[in-house]
């Protein structure tokens, strides 16, 4: 009987280890499932919610135990699969929280040079800037080009109004096309009061069009040419941060860069470059590439 009793009692200890282990293995993949949907919200924000599948997974495993196997071996399995899925996920996390940092830290520095701009440009003081030099052509080749200095005006309102007539405007099939065409136009030909309020309107009516990206960096390009630099710098930035996957998203922020550094901010210009290397420095041209370096011996920036 004492010998009956006693194994019924190590048969009773032998089973309740594996479910307090299985419990406790519960109680982390709950855990980790709660914050693996914290993590797909910040990464893919109005997802459908569901899981993403794995792209590496376990191999099939026997069913049932082998001969000699402990009990608790499939527990022990277990939490160190569960283990190593945690050790990824707050890697992942780590990896997440580093790149909302860094975007946060270039947001908060220009919104404070943005509010800083806007109350000088209030009060009427906004400082003149030598004109662009060694700028990118808008056109289809985009090539390297000096430009004469922008004189003050380039005739009474009635001639200026002439000129901007006399431009020919496109007429194709692709009216948002027409539409930069005839803003280049009048940025080519120095009309750049007239040129801004066109690129402003190809933005404004063709948000989804490939040449929105162009016409918010000429934007800039024009208020550079015209001794602007405030202006320019809050067009750029407005490109880059609205549309960083336009065709000219890059040279917004290079032209950023020059920007900062008429406005005697060098540093902020360093950053800026930097910025421009981490996140299009794989997709860039040779051109583009240069003048960026060229910016950074300007600017004095550490490498």
């Amino acid at each position: 009987m004492r010998k009956f009793l006693f194994i019924a009692a190590l048969a009773a200890g032998s089973w309740s280890l594996p479910a307090t282990a299985q419990s406790n293995v519960d109680t982390r993949v709950g855990k980790l499932e709660s914050e693996m949907r914290a993590v797909q919200r910040k990464v893919f924000p109005g997802g459908a919610g569901t899981y993403i599948e794995p792209q590496i997974t376990a191999g099939e495993e026997p069913i049932g135990p082998g001969p000699g196997t402990p009990a608790t071996s499939a527990v022990i399995d277990l939490s160190a699969r569960v283990a190593s899925l945690e050790a990824q996920m707050a890697t992942l996390t780590g990896q997440i929280e580093q790149s909302q940092y860094r975007l946060r830290q270039l947001e908060e520095s220009f919104a404070a040079y943005r509010k800083a701009t806007d109350a000088r440009l209030a009060e009427g003081a906004a400082a003149p800037a030598p004109p662009t030099t060694g700028s990118l052509e808008e056109g289809p080749a985009r090539l390297p080009t000096s430009r004469s200095a922008p004189s003050s005006a380039t005739g009474g309102d009635s001639t200026r109004a002439a000129q901007a007539e006399g431009l020919r405007r496109p007429a194709t099939d692709d009216p948002a096309e027409d539409a930069y065409m005839y803003g280049y136009r009048l940025w080519a030909a120095k009309l750049y009061p007239e040129a801004e309020a066109q690129l402003k309107k190809v933005v404004a009516d063709n948000p989804g069009h490939r040449r929105a990206s162009y016409a918010q960096n000429l934007l800039g390009r024009s208020y550079l040419d015209e001794g602007k630099p405030s202006l320019a710098s809050i067009a750029f930035y407005d490109n880059y941060k609205k549309m960083p996957d336009g065709e000219r998203a890059p040279d917004s922020l290079y032209f950023l860069g020059q920007a900062l550094i008429k406005l005697g901010k060098p540093a902020d210009a360093c950053k800026v470059y930097g910025e421009l290397n981490d996140v299009y420095g794989a997709k860039i041209d040779t051109t583009l590439k240069a003048n960026v370096e060229k910016g950074r011996i300007a600017a004095k920036c550490r490498s």
